[in-house]
């Protein structure tokens, strides 16, 4: 798989998004989400996904405007929280989120939960938003199977451009990801470093020892290798650069299974097996 940081997955609708970007969740606002976001900008990150639930839109807004980089180069991702479920609500919302961000449209809205009773109603304002013009993609998170296949018996002319959900070698799910595969919907990994928690796992330190590369390196190529794109998080420098660093290397098909074999559905963010 010949990749590059420019290189860009191919959504349903013809919007290409950068297969990594920089993850911004729990980035204080302020000067650590600006910082974070500048630096990645300098690194060759093209990509950064926020949430109106993270507080720190105005800060990614502010390392954009700031940077020297053309606003038609950054691909900007941000979310519509639980309380804006519902059409009009969405569509408020989501102007909030511009005006916070200072930008006339994001390049993907994504609904943030599949929050019961509502989302299909919320649905139609995404939809809204994306003739508007408002943004260039629309899509979902946290979204299981049987989430999405809710929405898409519902026969909507547009369906969810991506679906971001938690995924690494040790949440590796592989139903969802060959049903997404199936109908066109790309897949994008948040915590692909299992926040760090297994990164002395002795599987990784051997694989990253045979290509002489770390741990999280080795998981972040995982991902990108089953093409998903992926949203590293991090405020620091030099991880930054390390996340970055994932394109001089490709793992074998071995290594591959191997790193495949450590699913054990470890969950360290929220689980929405049992949303309703």
């Amino acid at each position: 798989m010949n990749l590059t940081i420019t290189s860009r997955a191919t959504l349903a609708n013809g919007v290409q998004i950068p297969y990594l970007g920089l993850g911004v969740f729990k980035a204080d606002p302020g000067g650590e989400a600006r910082m974070a976001v500048r630096r990645a900008l300098e690194i060759g990150y093209r990509h950064v996904d926020t949430a109106a639930i993270y507080h720190n839109e105005a800060d990614v807004g502010v390392a954009i405007r700031d940077s020297s980089i053309p606003r038609e180069d950054i691909f900007v991702t941000t979310k519509l929280w639980n309380r804006d479920h519902g059409r009009d609500r969405a569509i408020r919302a989501c102007r909030d989120s511009l005006g916070r961000l200072g930008l006339d449209y994001v390049d993907l809205y994504l609904v943030h939960w599949p929050v019961k009773g509502v989302r299909r109603d919320t649905w139609r304002g995404m939809v809204t938003l994306l003739r508007d013009g408002l943004c260039r993609a629309i899509g979902v998170s946290n979204y299981t199977v049987r989430h999405l296949a809710e929405l898409l018996d519902d026969d909507h002319e547009v369906v969810p451009a991506v679906n971001q959900v938690e995924f690494n070698p040790f949440l590796y799910q592989r139903e969802l990801l060959a049903f997404c595969r199936e109908r066109g919907i790309q897949l994008e990994a948040y915590s692909p470093l299992a926040r760090g928690k297994k990164l002395d796992h002795p599987v990784l330190r051997d694989v990253a020892a045979r290509y002489a590369v770390t741990p999280a390196q080795v998981m972040i190529r995982w991902a990108l290798q089953h093409d998903l794109v992926v949203i590293p998080k991090s405020v620091n420098p030099d991880r930054l650069a390390e996340n970055a660093g994932v394109f001089g290397f490709s793992i074998g098909a071995d290594d591959m299974a191997r790193l495949d074999a450590l699913d054990e559905g470890l969950r360290l963010s929220w689980d929405p097996s049992d949303a309703p």
